[in-house]
């Protein structure tokens, strides 16, 4: 199966085949029987994004309460996870990876609800990133941001100076933001 699992719960990786001649290329961007069969549950897609970040922005952690399903069409993008849950055993734990339309970086994140998502895009074109989530966006809905820069996150990105918004320069960190947890007190 072309879906492996991360030691991260509900954070898969997803590759499938390219298939490429002089013309171009195909490839299936995702199956949801697969990614019900990995996930041993059942997966629903309501709202599709698209976002371009020129090179050099980096869109802070966020998570929120759907699935996303992330994918960059074009351009380059590091992109960091973090499980921000309170009561999951990887609580503070991230995971980078990078993602683009070369050959070795076409393949998708499934980020569970819940995970806190961001990437940086670098190069020397703008990245197009997709991510398809399984709840319509609401205003209302519970989301946490945490600190780009959290340096107990200590994610290494490919940009020295960020392009980073106001907002996701406010964010606390994760610390910040959970002062009582275990994972302090180790």
């Amino acid at each position: 199966m072309p879906i492996e699992p991360t030691d991260i719960a509900g954070l898969l990786v997803v590759s499938w085949d390219t298939h490429g001649d002089e013309r171009g290329f195909f490839r299936q961007t995702f199956q949801v029987s697969e990614l019900e069969q990995a996930l041993g549950r059942g997966v629903t897609i309501r709202q599709g994004n698209h976002a371009r970040s020129e090179p050099g922005v980096l869109r802070g952690f966020h998570a929120e309460p759907w699935d996303k399903l992330v994918y960059v069409a074009h351009g380059s993008v590091l992109a960091a996870i973090a499980d921000i849950r309170p009561d999951s055993v990887t609580f503070g734990e991230v995971r980078t990876f990078v993602l683009g339309d070369d050959d070795d970086r076409r393949r998708r994140l499934y980020v569970g609800a819940g995970l806190a998502n961001s990437y940086c895009a670098y190069g020397d074109v703008a990245a197009d990133y997709i991510y398809d989530v399984s709840e319509e966006f609401r205003a209302d809905a519970d989301r946490c941001a945490i600190a780009w820069d959290d340096p107990d996150l200590a994610v290494d990105w490919p940009v020295a100076a960020p392009i980073v918004s106001a907002a996701d320069r406010a964010n606390p960190t994760l610390r910040q933001r959970f002062p009582d947890h275990a994972r302090w007190r180790r």
